[in-house]
């Protein structure tokens, strides 16, 4: 793009822009590790695990910054168990999820009516996505 000036030049070179987040602090360029949100009703400081997505009221910390950070006086720090690598399922997640499967592909029984017919509502007639039914009863 062209301007009266010269070509003109982006504010920031897309050769910096990384998917990977960085530690909020200032000319601190590690990955970040940890999330620091803070309580202020509580005067708490919360220190976790990276959070999914980046937040305007959160600071994304390397682990340095993460050990070294301290709270304001009179405020606590709340250190929650950082990952230290990518949740692995457990055998009681496998279990959980073959048995729901399991009771997804069994055949559900449908209850009879009363009168011993058909207990589903019968389909009169259908205009697009919408259909009229009457129930068995009628």
């Amino acid at each position: 793009m062209e301007s009266r000036r010269g070509p003109l030049k982006s504010a920031v070179p897309s050769n910096v822009v990384s998917p990977v987040r960085r530690c909020s602090r200032t000319a601190c360029g590690r990955p970040a590790v940890a999330t620091l949100t803070y309580v202020y009703a509580d005067s708490t400081a919360v220190l976790g695990p990276l959070a999914t997505y980046a937040e305007p009221h959160c600071y994304d910390l390397c682990s340095e910054h993460s050990a070294r950070l301290t709270a304001p006086r009179g405020w606590e720090v709340v250190r929650l168990a950082v990952d230290s690598g990518p949740a692995r399922p457990t055998s009681d997640d496998l279990e959980a999820l073959a048995n729901a499967v399991r009771e997804a592909a069994r055949p559900q029984e449908r209850p009879a009516a009363p009168g011993g017919g058909e207990a589903d509502p019968v389909e009169v007639a259908r205009r697009g996505h919408l259909r009229v039914l009457r129930s068995p009863e009628s």
